[in-house]
């Protein structure tokens, strides 16, 4: 399927946090009147970090909304480094999402073990209704990373070899990361290459996320 790309751009991160805590809220309203839950899957990064400090805030029926990792690093569970630990610090923890409605990702076991576990997650999730992604300086997403081979038909994959350590990482597949409502990347600092070659449909990561609704790109850079 052919990736179909909206670019919406923004003077500064904080605008795009905002807009993207704005699109995530949305998100939940559409999905909760619909099925009655929300299944969101949250990125690392600064700028959707900034967004999670901003949904901390707001009001909602936390009840309803369901957690879940596109990566995590296989580290310990209270390591500073985990996607989970931080936006447990600066969100999930602040409001009353059921506990057990946060799925993380069990990396601390190693990536096959890890991965292992998550793909029984992913596969109870079914469909998602929004996912996050952000993007690397070499186009990768979650931790999916140029030229790393994976199964396509995984849902997860167990990933080592990381150009960023720690070297070993589990990651949602493509194919289960497109296998949502919507697709929003949220985009900060000066990964101009990345875009460029994201624009010009180069074979790097990111252009391998094609849900039916298309992705959005909010940017800030």
């Amino acid at each position: 399927m052919t990736q179909i790309v909206n670019w919406i751009a923004y003077d500064t991160i904080d605008q795009l946090a905002e807009a993207a805590c704005q699109r995530v809220l949305a998100a939940a309203e559409k999905a909760i009147a619909a099925n009655g839950t929300f299944k969101l899957v949250l990125a690392g990064g600064t700028a959707p970090v900034k967004a999670y400090q901003l949904l901390a805030k707001k009001q909602q029926d936390w009840s309803k909304w369901h957690i879940y990792y596109g990566d995590e690093r296989c580290l310990p569970v209270e390591d500073s480094e985990r996607n989970s630990l931080v936006a447990e610090q600066k969100w999930l923890n602040l409001v009353d999402i059921p506990k057990a409605q946060i799925y993380p990702m069990a990396a601390e076991l190693g990536a096959e073990a890890g991965a292992e576990h998550y793909a029984k997650v992913v596969a109870d999730a079914g469909k998602f209704d929004l996912v996050l992604l952000g993007m690397g300086e070499d186009g990768h997403t979650a931790s999916l990373f140029p030229g790393h081979l994976h199964n396509l038909e995984e849902l997860t994959h167990a990933v080592h070899n990381s150009p960023k350590p720690p070297s070993d990482r589990v990651s949602i597949s493509a194919k289960a990361l497109s296998n949502t409502e919507e697709l929003i990347f949220i985009v900060s600092g000066a990964k101009h290459d990345a875009i460029a070659a994201w624009k010009n449909k180069e074979d790097i990561p990111v252009t391998h996320l094609c849900p039916a609704s298309g992705v959005d790109v909010l940017l800030s850079v």
